[in-house]
This record gives structure tokens, C-alpha cells and sequence, in this order.
């Protein structure tokens, strides 16, 4: 049954961790629905950390082995919440 998972991820160094992060993301796309992502920026600083929302839906082994590929990047946070499809 497929289920529907937010998922938010705290990037605490951008310019180290955004590489693999994205690599991550675009190999699981087709279980992305929304992806939305933020960081602080002014005229002074470009902030290092971001953060990204994701909605994800599909197979729970496939979302699984996504989350439990983002766990192996250090310098990440991930928190999740789950709705189960009725």
C-alpha cells in the first residue's frame, strides 16, 4: 500500500552537502510529489544552511531506502511525519 510521508531536511553546510544531497534526490524523483527548499539570504550573506520540505508518496521499501540513504550524509537532519492512504 503506497503511503504519503513528509519529510524535512535540515542542510547544515550547503556548499559541503549539497552535492550528494541532490544526487540523492533526483535518483528518487519519481517518489518526489513536492519538493520545496530555503535558505536565508540578504545582501550581506548567503546563509550555509537550508532546509528542504518534501512530500513524498509511493512503495514504503522505496521510500525507506531513500530515507535511509540521506541518513548516511553527514552534516544532515531529517525528520519525518506519515500519513497512512486509507
Amino acid at each position: 500500500m503506497a503511503k504519503t510521508k513528509i519529510l524535512g531536511i535540515m542542510v547544515y553546510d550547503r556548499i559541503k552537502e549539497a552535492g550528494k544531497t541532490q544526487e540523492i534526490l533526483t535518483r528518487y524523483a519519481s517518489i518526489i510529489r513536492t519538493r520545496l527548499g530555503f535558505h536565508e539570504l540578504s545582501r550581506e550573506v548567503c546563509s550555509r544552511v537550508g532546509t528542504i520540505l518534501l512530500v513524498m508518496q509511493g512503495e514504503p521499501e522505496m521510500i525507506e531506502k531513500f530515507q535511509q540513504e540521506l541518513a548516511e550524509i553527514g552534516g544532515i537532519e531529517v525528520q519525518v511525519m506519515e500519513f497512512r492512504n486509507s
